[in-house]
């Protein structure tokens, strides 16, 4: 029992540490910038791989709990654990603050994910609007200006094309 709520305990601190991140992810998406969202993202993984690590190590504590309290694993929960627990409550009380704390920090986690996806949403959504207007603006109309020789000249309204100056 002490196993899994170590293993729980340092899930939520885990977790605690990849909520700050993206927390500190939301400032830096509204001001894009890409190089500390690039390291953000990176370190990300990195908690990722831990909290993949402590799921196996829970994974591998619940079944054990399971073997010794002849239930199957599978079906054995904290809510169900914390109800076979009632006879011991030292054990109970502490399996139920280590949970509490992860729905409470896991719940937190959401929400200021579910900000940032927002967040990024509308910054694709802005740069497609500015990649149609250049868009637009590279394919305005001709204008009907003709040269000496009656021709065409191929002038467009809007934004001259290929006019950048290398010689300022």
């Amino acid at each position: 029992m002490e196993n899994l709520i170590d293993v729980l305990t340092r899930t939520c601190d885990t977790y605690d540490g990849l909520l700050e991140l993206s927390r500190k992810k939301t400032p830096v998406i509204i001001t894009g910038n890409l190089e500390e969202l690039s390291r953000i993202t990176e370190e990300e993984q990195e908690y990722a791989s831990r909290l993949q690590n402590l799921d196996r190590s829970r994974e591998v504590a619940m079944k054990d709990i399971a073997n010794v309290l002849n239930k199957k694993a599978d079906t054995l929960t904290l809510t169900v654990l914390i109800q076979i627990l009632s006879g011991r409550p030292g054990e109970r009380d502490a399996l139920v603050a280590v949970r509490d704390r992860l729905q409470k920090v896991v719940y937190a986690l959401r929400q200021v994910n579910e900000q940032n996806s927002e967040l990024l949403k509308e910054s694709i959504e802005l740069v497609q609007v500015e990649m149609n207007l250049l868009q637009s603006m590279r394919t305005a109309p001709e204008m009907a200006n003709y040269s000496r020789g009656a021709y065409n000249t191929g002038e467009t309204m809007g934004v001259a094309r290929g006019n950048f100056d290398a010689k300022q």
